[in-house]
């Protein structure tokens, strides 16, 4: 039997450069401290470090240079990360040995918003979150 599972989120209305750095933060790290991590950062009591997508971008408080509070994109990948702790169980497998295996964010279409302001473009991402036993 394979030990791993995985859950996807298609079409989410959030930002592709914030899910890139959540996901790279959380990536390799076991579910439990990843889903404190997401709460804390939806509690604005810990920021997630942006490595890559960094301009203008204030310092924050701990060991982190640049960092946000990315709450909306957060709460986004916690349900998805339950729900892959969810398969898993499901699958028959312990869920205090699961760790993020992958957490892969692809940008998706983006279409076009209606009302007033012409041609501007709404904010789409694919997420996918492969959890493995160890």
């Amino acid at each position: 039997m394979e030990k791993i599972s995985k859950a996807i989120g298609r079409d989410l209305p959030i930002s592709t450069k914030q899910s890139i750095e959540i996901c790279n933060y959380i990536r390799g790290k076991s579910v439990k401290r990843s889903k404190t991590i997401l709460q804390k950062t939806i509690e604005k009591n810990m920021a997630i470090p942006f490595r890559k997508f960094n301009k203008d971008m204030g310092h924050k408080r701990g060991n982190i240079a640049a960092g946000r509070y990315p709450i909306k994109s957060c709460s986004n990948i916690l349900k998805i990360l339950n729900s892959a702790e969810s398969n898993a169980i499901n699958k028959g497998l312990n869920a205090n040995n699961l760790f993020v295996k992958n957490a892969i964010p692809n940008r998706a279409s983006r279409p076009y918003h209606s009302g007033r302001k012409i041609r501007r473009k709404m904010k789409r991402t694919h997420i996918e979150i492969i959890l493995e036993e160890r």
